[in-house]
């Protein structure tokens, strides 16, 4: 092959490269937006709160003991504490953690000699669940702003990971999963609740059921 050819192939390689950062990019800011509305009660498009949460099966005492501030927020898809119990001591990540709901109730279950960290990239949200655990005093839970494809944890910190609706937000879900494996223990696991398309779904059902996160 001529020189100029493996040039131009590579120049379009770089472009392509380019192009698909840009639009990772752009879908992350877009996502940003979306959820800062979440966090302002700004936002009514898909459901939120806390009798969202009871439908998706917590226990309805645990959500109505809890403040507005923490469950008003609530966005998940399911419910992640339901694949397993969470014991005293663990060290549980909350990836997505948004306003604290499933944080608080996992700093809850590890207790005082446990810790929980929150990861999210919407800074609204971690100003949110920021001041959530401040007005519940509790010492053992964290909020970190940042990507879950560039998780700020060590290697092997945690026993647990938790995420709710999350995943199928993320771009790059090879990355991420690779990130879960490196922050985790040998013999941790993750509990994850989201949502996903069957094989058989049409693209003109896909149409029909609106934009992301919708």
């Amino acid at each position: 092959m001529p020189k100029w050819e493996n040039k131009r192939t590579d120049s379009v390689r770089m472009m392509e490269i380019q192009t698909m950062q840009e639009s990772q990019e752009q879908f992350h800011g877009l996502i940003r937006e979306r959820f800062a509305k979440v966090a302002l009660s700004q936002e009514n498009r898909f459901p939120v709160g806390p009798e969202n949460a009871k439908t998706l099966g917590y226990d309805p005492d645990e959500i109505e003991n809890l403040a507005t501030s923490v469950t008003e927020s609530f966005c998940g898809v399911g419910n992640p504490f339901g694949l397993g119990e969470l014991a005293p001591g663990q060290n549980v990540l909350d990836l997505g953690s948004g306003a604290g709901l499933d944080s608080i109730l996992a700093a809850r279950k590890v207790g005082p000699s446990g810790k929980v960290i929150g990861v999210d990239m919407t800074p609204e949200m971690i100003d949110k669940a920021k001041q959530n655990v401040d007005a519940l005093w509790l010492e053992n839970t964290e909020f970190r702003l940042g990507d879950i494809e560039a998780l700020p944890l060590e290697d092997t910190s945690v026993d647990v990971v938790i995420t709710n609706g999350v995943f199928n937000l993320c771009t790059d879900k090879p990355k991420v999963l690779a990130e879960v494996f490196r922050v985790l223990r040998p013999g941790g696991r993750i509990q994850m609740a989201d949502i996903l398309l069957h094989d058989d779904v049409t693209p003109e059902e896909v149409a029909t059921k609106g934009s992301w996160s919708d």
